[in-house]
């Protein structure tokens, strides 16, 4: 198996792999194209000139939670949109509020969501919060009875474009905000 000869070779390795694969690469997918041949710092160094490469085209590549990913960019969305009219899904306020108060203080339980919110939380909110794998069990509480506790998942922060919980907004934009789904 040959290996690349130069820069430009490497930079087109990476993009295609960006570009053909469904899910996000992390470092360390990227690095094993090149079959440990690569020092981090330039791959790193590949990934900003492909960057900088595509900034006047119509793909963005983006670093989200669990890797880098070529996407559109957002002022194509509305047109993308048309030849996938499936209707985003919409999510009750009971589901929204939940989702904030896990994002926001997590890991909590079950009962913590409750205590916030003052209401009980009905089981279906979680589940539709975990087949979007937005959230998942992480642990249980160390007290009677041990109660699950719910984090976010590396899928959330993906469909939400952040790269960690540090880049979510403050919580009072949050809560006055409509988040994108897709």
């Amino acid at each position: 198996m040959r290996e690349p000869d130069n820069i430009q070779e490497m930079k087109r390795i990476l993009e295609a792999a960006l570009l053909t694969l469904p899910q996000p690469l992390s470092l360390d997918d990227l690095l094993r194209l090149f079959a440990g041949r690569m020092e981090r710092a330039t791959l790193r160094m590949l990934l900003d000139e492909l960057k900088t490469d595509w900034a006047d085209r119509t793909l963005e590549l983006v670093q989200v939670a669990s890797g880098y990913r070529f996407q559109a960019k957002p002022e194509f969305s509305e047109f993308i949109s048309r030849l996938n009219p499936e209707r985003q899904p919409k999510y009750s306020r009971a589901v929204m509020e939940t989702l904030a108060i896990i994002a926001y203080r997590q890991p909590v339980t079950r009962g913590d969501i409750e205590q916030i919110r003052g209401v009980a939380v009905n089981p279906n909110v979680i589940r539709q919060l975990q087949e979007r794998d937005w959230i998942d069990v992480v642990g249980q509480r160390e007290v009677p009875g041990r109660p699950s506790l719910y984090a976010t998942t590396k899928h959330f922060l993906d469909d939400l474009n952040l790269r960690s919980l540090a880049e979510l907004p403050p919580f009072e934009d949050f809560a006055q905000t409509e988040i994108p789904l897709e």
